[in-house]
């Protein structure tokens, strides 16, 4: 049985608001590590972008004033390397595709996401960027203003995923016959169990053979519960953000990951998070992400 008491048929936000505003979380987590003279990664668009969406909450957090050392998710060690580790294997993802002669990008649910500005992208690369209108429109005029120009071809579709975003896609000039890389990073828990299979069945219909897929994978579907989604209000309301986890999270039953790519003619490898982390040269802190101890990687290549 699939619960969700928040998210309605056609709802939609913008980068302050519901599953927006955990776009703009991300973002606030990504500059946090990419501050200092020890930066842990480099994206220099992610705090003035937090900054023009203008959340109180992820603006202190950036600047340093909330203080969760206490809290063994929350302080700003734990995120940073977390949102680290995440961050380096999409990235390494995209430009490993690059590298490999793909030439065409598809980022899911692009948010606040700023690779088509920022990656060493091969010459002649399309970057497509799939999200809300107004999370499109916000994120556009904000870089623009800011002076950033892609290091791509940009061309963003405007359009809820809940609808025919696939047909909305080939109108911007999406080519099949070319093989994709297509991310769907931190997505899948806000997607109803079927919206997830149907993702991925237009991902596979629209992807030529030796196209690519990195997504998150978690061996048990049900991780998220919702003692879980509590706590995870419950630090939430703590940095001054009153939104409810299980309005925005999908629960029950879905298909796994790599057991449903690999039925569909998907090669999967999945990456551990504790791999990740030793790879990145971090010790994972079994305490603070217990939960997340099964969370996987994964890269997929069509057959």
């Amino acid at each position: 049985m699939t619960t969700n008491t928040g998210r309605t048929e056609g709802d939609s936000w913008d980068l302050a608001s519901s599953v927006g505003a955990t776009a703009t979380m991300v973002a606030a987590a990504r500059a946090v590590a990419s501050q200092g003279p020890d930066a842990l990664l480099d994206d220099p668009f992610a705090e003035p972008l937090v900054r023009a969406v203008g959340l109180d909450p992820f603006i202190r957090i950036v600047d340093g004033q909330l203080d969760f050392d206490d809290d063994p998710l929350l302080n700003r060690r734990t995120r940073a390397e977390q949102m680290t580790v995440r961050t380096r294997f999409f990235d390494d993802f995209f430009t490993g595709a690059s590298a490999a002669g793909v030439r065409q990008a598809v980022i899911l649910a692009s948010g606040l996401d700023t690779r088509a500005y920022r990656l060493p992208w091969a010459a002649g690369t399309v970057v497509y960027e799939i999200d809300q209108p107004r999370v499109i429109e916000f994120k556009s005029t904000t870089l623009a203003d800011l002076g950033a120009t892609p290091t791509a071809e940009r061309r963003t579709v405007a359009i809820d995923l809940r609808e025919d975003w696939p047909a909305a896609l080939r109108e911007k000039g999406f080519d099949v016959e070319q093989p994709t890389a297509w991310s769907a990073e931190g997505l899948l828990p806000y997607l109803p169990p079927e919206a997830q299979d149907r993702l991925f069945d237009h991902i596979t219909a629209l992807s030529a053979p030796g196209s690519r897929l990195a997504t998150e994978h978690m061996p048990d579907p049900n991780n998220f519960t919702e003692a879980r989604m509590q706590q995870i209000t419950d630090r939430w309301r703590r940095a001054g953000l009153d939104i409810n986890a299980a309005d925005l999270f999908y629960l029950g039953e879905r298909s796994v990951v790599v057991d449903y790519l690999t039925n569909h003619g998907w090669q999967v490898t999945a990456h551990p998070a504790r791999e990740l982390y030793a790879h990145n040269g971090f010790e994972f802190p079994e305490s603070e992400l217990a939960a997340f101890g099964d969370l996987s990687y994964v890269a997929a290549t069509l057959q």
